[in-house]
């Protein structure tokens, strides 16, 4: 049987372009943590946070070998970390003051998650892993019309990938909007 694979079925979400292009994200169901702070800071709530969500991810992907059987359940590769990142007051993101950061860290769920069985997973991982998970939510977004290109190299360095998509969304006739949280 083969294996659902995010990245390889929805490759215009999980695997962009080096050059921007405007994508529609649908309505979707994640796992997510929000939190603050600068994600390089060692120990720090931006780690815990992806500990949490991975916790949870890899529970719900081995549940197939417990006795909770989770309806419609089907093999998959746990899809790829994502997020949502601002700074209060910022327009952009001020790359000098990472302390600053806002963010949202997210793992899509497969379909057959639903809130009831996420309910379950968080109690189950919780045991598992003995660790508190009460900061782990599900959570629907619909993204709509966005922006996106594949950045490659230090996160000190998106600020010049970021440039390229205002320019592209503004010869595109778009404007940037980072109301949607």
């Amino acid at each position: 049987m083969a294996v659902f694979d995010y990245k390889k079925e929805y490759k215009e979400f999980y695997l962009p372009q080096k050059k921007p292009q405007i994508v529609e994200i649908p309505s979707m169901n994640f796992l997510a943590v929000r939190g603050r702070g600068d994600p390089n800071e060692e120990d720090g709530a931006y780690k815990s946070a992806i500990g949490q969500l991975y916790g949870v991810a890899y529970t719900i992907k081995m549940s197939k070998m417990g006795k909770h059987k989770i309806e419609g359940y089907f093999d998959y590769v746990v899809p790829p970390l994502e997020g949502f990142w601002w700074q209060n007051g910022v327009l952009g993101v001020d790359y000098a003051h990472k302390e600053n950061f806002q963010w949202i860290s997210l793992i899509r769920l497969p379909e057959f998650v639903t809130k009831e069985e996420f309910d379950w997973v968080i109690r189950e991982a919780g045991e598992k892993k003995q660790m508190d998970l009460s900061k782990v939510e599900f959570f629907t977004y619909r993204e709509g019309l966005c922006v996106q290109c594949m950045h490659i190299g230090p996160y000190d360095d998106e600020p010049e990938t970021m440039k390229k998509m205002e320019e592209y969304i503004g010869r595109q006739g778009y404007e940037l909007d980072f109301s949607a949280l």
